[in-house]
């Protein structure tokens, strides 16, 4: 009997209830009615990167104006707009020159987007930009590259994902979101959107932060059964704290969350939405009201 062919499993029913995808790393994400699953996570998430003239990944956690740069598809282009920008448009088909570049410990090979690119991000980002931030360059992912996520969380197994920070996907709860709001409105502060965390797949139909504690989760789509599985719960950087409407920072959410979400598997780090790998699915599609089932994981 093939592994897909399996009883699904029975403890735990979850429904899908949002899909998004970052196309250009740390920009804003696009909330999606449907998306392709692939081996590296959904289709088109995180598929371009922002570096600085050495080649070094560059995020919100530098310039938190990225956080107001907005994509979205329209016949065949990847269009980006910014406050005070012309549109960029660039074909899903297009890349120029190949480079090397670093995100995290990997170094990959990757597409450079041309000057039209590099010049734009320069442009919009250059105002709060350190000097060594003045010149960026828009690269893109080359697809023959494998790059695999830490096989220490994996269990040894191949998981590959682009420019993401080192996971295919990340998945959260609305539940979740839930019990942060209501701590913050507790402490008179205002509400957040989900959009703060930058998930690839919100469940509904679960208490808080039970994604943390979620085995194989088999996700029922028109094609079958795609499976993902959560590995590594998600260490928090400041990027939760910048308004993604604003891009202004404030310490409330990171305070917040400190204050009860300190994970002793990552030595004190705080957690909000667990890394995920994809283990079987490749080209189905996803979609928001589909059904999740999982079994409870003990470790």
């Amino acid at each position: 009997m093939s592994e897909s062919s399996l009883p699904l499993p029975s403890q735990v029913l979850a429904t899908v209830e949002e899909l998004w995808i970052y196309p250009v790393k740390s920009c804003a994400g696009m909330s999606l009615p449907e998306a392709e699953l692939t081996d590296a996570g959904l289709a088109w998430d995180r598929a371009w990167m922002v570096v600085d003239s050495e080649g070094e990944f560059v995020t919100q956690r530098e310039l938190p104006r990225m956080a107001l740069i907005t994509p979205s598809f329209k016949m065949g282009q990847l269009v980006l707009r910014a406050p005070g920008m012309l549109a960029l448009h660039l074909s899903l088909e297009a890349a120029e020159w190949p480079v090397k570049v670093r995100v995290w410990d990997d170094v990959v090979q990757a597409y450079d987007m041309g000057d039209l690119a590099a010049q734009w991000f320069s442009d919009f980002l250059a105002p709060e930009a350190p000097a060594s931030l003045k010149r960026l360059r828009l690269v893109r992912f080359d697809p023959e590259v494998r790059r695999l996520s830490s096989l220490a969380w994996t269990g040894g197994r191949e998981a590959t994902t682009q420019f993401s920070d080192g996971f295919g996907l990340l998945v959260a709860s609305r539940a979740s979101l839930a019990d942060l709001n209501a701590r913050l409105a507790q402490a008179g502060h205002a509400p957040v959107a989900m959009n703060r965390f930058r998930p690839n797949i919100v469940l509904g139909g679960l208490q808080a932060h039970d994604e943390d504690r979620l085995g194989p989760m088999h996700i029922t789509t028109d094609e079958g059964v795609a499976r993902v599985e959560a590995v590594k719960p998600c260490a928090r950087c400041p990027i939760p704290n910048i308004d993604p409407a604003t891009a202004q920072s404030s310490p409330t959410v990171g305070d917040t969350l400190h204050t009860y979400r300190q994970d002793p598997r990552l030595n004190g780090a705080i957690t909000f939405g667990m890394n995920a790998i994809v283990l079987e699915g490749d080209g189905f599609v996803l979609r928001p009201g589909q059904a999740v089932r999982a079994d409870w994981r003990f470790d």
